[in-house]
């Protein structure tokens, strides 16, 4: 992997967005992370680059992984008008965005404000809408303990030690948190203007979904991908709301296949 900063200009302002390489040659990703922070990413993201002919660009969301947050920068789509920028800044073409959680809220903006540079959009267990009935958890007041029960479809592989985190650990965290806080905004992890505007989106898009989601359950997947004209819906079973970290290999080739498809550039297998 290799890590490396960018310095990014939109009409709100300038911000830099450090971004994980892994892979060398390939199929170009923007691969989003979730609330987790980029850590719930980066093992995928190098699965993805060892076992395909992927290049993953995984930038660390502002405020995450002890980054800088610009104070104007407090809202998804400006965020997604950003990453948007940082694929001209990096020159990429026939990119494949995937996102997760959160990530795929900020994917969702990006297929709604449309990129020459995008191909395909795919997201996995992603928040942003409202739909009526099936809320987005509150997952703030939560233990990380109550947080696993509600994330995996088997928490018991996933067990979390608060007391093992050094403090920079537990400031990492923190930020995250405040980041995410400030991101998710007013109406509880959705934006009230992002369906409509996903009725317009032309990029084709898969939403992928883990069976056992308690944070964001899989009618609200169903009801995403109803919300993106010609947007398929796929349902993963004996996984939860982070499949790329609970089922990788199952997910792999649904992220994949799909992007491959619809490449431009098709690589050599």
């Amino acid at each position: 992997m290799i890590s490396t900063t960018h310095p990014v200009t939109i009409d709100q302002g300038d911000l830099d967005i450090t971004v994980d390489l892994h892979g060398e040659k390939g199929h170009p990703f923007l691969l989003l992370h979730g609330g987790g922070g980029p850590q719930t990413v980066a093992p995928f993201a190098q699965l993805l680059a060892e076992q395909r002919p992927a290049r993953v660009f995984a930038p660390v969301h502002p405020g995450f992984g002890g980054t800088a947050r610009p104070d104007w920068l407090t809202d998804v789509t400006t965020l997604a008008k950003a990453y948007i920028r940082l694929l001209d800044v990096l020159g990429l073409e026939d990119v494949a965005v995937v996102g997760n959680s959160i990530g795929g809220w900020i994917a969702a903006e990006i297929a709604a404000l449309g990129s020459d540079r995008i191909t395909s959009v795919t997201l996995i267990n992603a928040v942003g809408i409202d739909v009526p009935g099936h809320p987005v958890a509150d997952t703030f007041p939560l233990t990380p303990v109550e947080l696993s029960r509600l994330s995996f479809h088997d928490p018991s592989k996933f067990r979390f030690d608060p007391s093992a985190l050094s403090d920079e650990q537990r400031a990492v965290m923190a930020g995250n948190r405040a980041a995410l806080q400030i991101y998710s905004g007013p109406d509880d992890m959705a934006d009230p203007t992002l369906r409509e505007r996903l009725a317009k989106a032309r990029v084709p898009t898969l939403v992928a979904w883990g069976e056992s989601d308690q944070i964001v359950d899989a009618d609200y997947g169903r009801a995403y991908a109803a919300a993106i004209p010609d947007a398929r819906f796929e349902l993963l079973p004996g996984t939860g709301h982070m499949p790329q970290a609970e089922t990788p290999g199952q997910l792999l080739p649904v992220v994949w296949d799909f992007a491959d498809a619809h490449a431009t550039n098709r690589p050599t297998h």
